[in-house]
């Protein structure tokens, strides 16, 4: 993890939770647990809203085959954390209709909207199928827009897998629907566009929204905003480094760069969108 915030800032409710499932399972928590249970208010309240429905929800899509979706999306992005759990949590939610090692199996449903999928994540600017129902091919979309954003905050906060976190940790996330307790989350916007471009924060809603964009973005934060929405694969603890040697705090650092993969996701969600 490259900001000792999501190590050791959270709440106490938090690094209570944390202490005790960690104690319970033998493993301490996952780092998405870490990103998502800190400052709930900024991101993990709309980006739950989103997840649970999308992952676990009703859809012609299997949990398994969105599982093996999630999985895709994660490649494109090279993102080791999220293609490792995404392929054990197909092997955990299917039954049998797609194996993440044997793809070409699968119905070829699911091939043809991964492939769009996958061209959605680098490009966001394709048509979409046409010889599948129009709300199939939505709800596909929701699940891109959910990891395309979680993939860039894995890269570029560096998430790490420990021992027996993938196994303890799927199986916990597959029970509970992709879902946390009430108490662990906070008030404020359901909608992820108002929850991180628009809300108070340490950084300014002008600031946020040009990492989304990228539109009159100054230096330091244009070159690493850039890396996290078109290459979070390639960001490095030097990249972070450097915007706290200029004085920005890892709070800034960290709104910016939730900013700058939400924004990303959500230009390519739109821009399929409007294909349909």
């Amino acid at each position: 993890m490259r900001l000792s915030v999501l190590d050791d800032g959270h709440r106490r409710r938090a690094r209570l939770f944390m202490a005790v499932t960690g104690k319970l399972s033998g493993v301490p928590s996952p780092d998405i647990v870490k990103l998502l249970l800190y400052r709930p208010g900024f991101l993990t309240r709309p980006l739950l809203e989103l997840t649970a429905p999308a992952m676990r929800g009703e859809s012609y899509w299997t949990a398994g085959e969105r599982e093996y979706l999630a999985m895709s999306t994660a490649r494109v992005h090279e993102c080791p954390f999220c293609v490792v759990t995404h392929a054990e949590l197909t092997r955990i939610a299917g039954h049998g209709e797609i194996d993440p090692d044997r793809p070409a199996d699968a119905r070829p449903e699911l091939l043809v909207v991964q492939r769009f999928l996958e061209d959605v994540s680098r490009n966001g600017t394709l048509s979409p199928p046409r010889d599948l129902p129009a709300h199939a091919v939505v709800e596909a979309l929701d699940v891109n827009l959910v990891w395309n954003i979680v993939n860039r905050l894995a890269n570029a906060f560096g998430f790490e897998l420990l021992d027996g976190q993938l196994k303890v940790g799927t199986k916990a996330l597959h029970r509970a629907g992709y879902r946390f307790p009430g108490f662990l989350l906070a008030d404020g916007p359901a909608d992820l566009r108002e929850s991180v471009f628009e809300q108070p924060a340490r950084t300014s809603p002008e600031l946020r929204r040009a990492a989304g964009t990228g539109d009159g973005l100054a230096e330091p934060w244009r070159d690493y905003a850039a890396l996290v929405r078109d290459a979070s694969h390639r960001i490095t603890d030097d990249d972070v480094r450097r915007l706290l040697a200029a004085g920005h705090s890892e709070d800034e650092v960290f709104e910016v760069t939730v900013a700058a993969a939400v924004g990303a996701a959500l230009h390519s969600f739109d821009a399929a969108k409007k294909g349909l």
